[in-house]
């Protein structure tokens, strides 16, 4: 049976190396609640991605949800873009905020700035825009906006672990960065996230928030929820850190093969390199127009699917287009997110794709308008 080619794959350390870290947690049995993995993970991370603080979560979206509680909005408005992941827009409704969706740039998919001052009214609280792809947000522009008007900014980078903007991390970016650690994440703690500020008030009201409201051992003034990250986790998280940088190399060594047999095809669009940042090559997004392909996101789909290559049509749907908020939003709003969500498809990306896989896949797909 031919091996099947996976748009993802978890990285992971030699068995060996994970089986050494959780060792000591057979004798201490310390097995969650901010233990000695938890606090030296913590630390591991704050130096890598170069913040002042992190504060590890059980999934990247309870750092969203919990993140906006932190910040005491409870009401109001929220600009953010539909072209993202269920969660960014679930932590928002999930707070009893209303999400305000913003176009997006056709070329880096990210939330348009020129869009976001006429969709401010005395009932915004937030910009919370998506680094999407591994491309980082216009972060001078929605500095200035949020200063302008007096708005908080909680970046959702799940995409944008490890990247760096004129050499800075980019969890140092806006109020609040929110990481995912999940599985098919650049990082991964198997399950996981992370919550990057400056503010020390927010970061203790956080930290309640992950862990009942718990003040002390004897004092439980907040009402909050159980989000710490476990021991578990986070050994995976210390081991996959130690090997980061050598897979975010794999994945650019994988990524520019890609644009050698792809970049000057009629009809693709690829995802364009952005001066400044330091990738992390999360993702290899392909735009199809069909008119100049001759064939269509979906069908190059499913002539991939027969040959045992999963790709993703991500994001596809827009999140102001899912079923439990029908009739609540205007996908006539967003042309450009929708136009992009109807022809972008990912490909295989992850550390250890060959390069021979990869040239398969480019094969196919170039001659797949011929196979129709």
């Amino acid at each position: 049976m031919e091996k099947k080619i996976l748009v993802t794959r978890s990285s992971m350390p030699a068995l060996d190396e994970y089986v050494d870290e959780i060792r000591d947690i057979w004798d201490s049995h310390w097995l969650t609640n901010m233990g000695e993995k938890h606090q030296r993970l913590q630390k591991e991370l704050m130096n890598y991605l170069g913040v002042n603080n992190i504060e590890l979560l059980t999934n990247g979206h309870m750092a969203l949800e919990l993140s906006l509680q932190a910040l005491g909005l409870t009401s109001g408005e929220v600009i953010t873009t539909p072209f993202t992941f269920a969660s960014t827009t679930h932590a928002i409704v999930r707070n009893g905020l209303t999400p305000v969706f913003c176009d997006i740039n056709p070329d880096d998919f990210t939330i348009d700035t020129d869009k976001i001052e006429k969709l401010i009214t005395d009932k915004t609280v937030a910009i919370m825009p998506v680094h999407v792809y591994g491309n980082i947000c216009n972060i001078e522009e929605i500095e200035k906006i949020a200063k302008k008007y007096e708005l908080k900014v909680i970046y959702d980078a799940a995409h944008a672990f490890g990247e760096k903007y004129h050499g800075k991390g980019v969890g140092k970016f806006g109020d609040i960065s929110c990481f995912s650690f999940h599985a098919t994440k650049v990082f991964n703690t198997i399950e996981g996230g992370g919550v990057c500020y400056t503010d020390e008030k927010f970061g203790e009201k956080l930290y309640r928030l992950k862990n009942f409201g718990i003040r002390n051992e004897e004092v439980v003034d907040g009402i909050g929820a159980n989000a710490k990250m476990n021991e578990f986790c986070a050994a995976m998280g210390l081991c996959n850190l130690r090997h980061i940088d050598e897979e975010i190399a794999k994945r650019k060594i994988i990524a520019e093969r890609y644009r050698n047999h792809l970049s000057d095809v009629v009809g693709i669009q690829l995802n364009q390199i952005q001066e400044g940042v330091e990738s992390n090559y999360a993702y290899f997004p392909v735009i199809f127009d069909e008119k100049k392909f001759g064939a269509s996101r979906n069908e190059v789909k499913e002539i991939l699917s027969q040959y045992g290559i999963g790709a993703r049509k991500y994001f596809y749907p827009l999140t102001n287009t899912f079923e439990c908020f029908h009739g609540q939003f205007d996908v006539n709003a967003t042309p450009v997110a929708r136009h992009i969500s109807h022809r972008v498809l990912t490909l295989p990306l992850y550390a250890d794709l060959t390069l021979e896989e990869v040239d398969k896949i480019c094969q196919i797909i170039l001659n797949s308008s011929n196979a129709l």
